[in-house]
């Protein structure tokens, strides 16, 4: 769906990073520099970026 605002685990807040993670990458960035750029260091964070699924544009026409 969309990305969680805040981290499940520690309540930081990891939905800013979301775009900026998705584009640097995109550009061919290794995902583990773009994160410690992004200041998501903890591994709980870090998992709510890397395992999120963008799936609202397929969802949406349902709703």
């Amino acid at each position: 769906m969309i990305i969680p605002v805040r981290c499940f685990t520690c309540g930081k807040v990891v939905a800013s990073a979301w775009a900026p993670f998705v584009e640097r990458t995109r550009n061919g960035e290794e995902p583990r520099k773009v994160l410690d750029d992004l200041g998501l260091t903890r591994y709980c964070c870090r998992r709510m970026i890397l395992s999120h699924a963008e799936l609202i544009d397929e969802v949406a026409p349902f709703g």
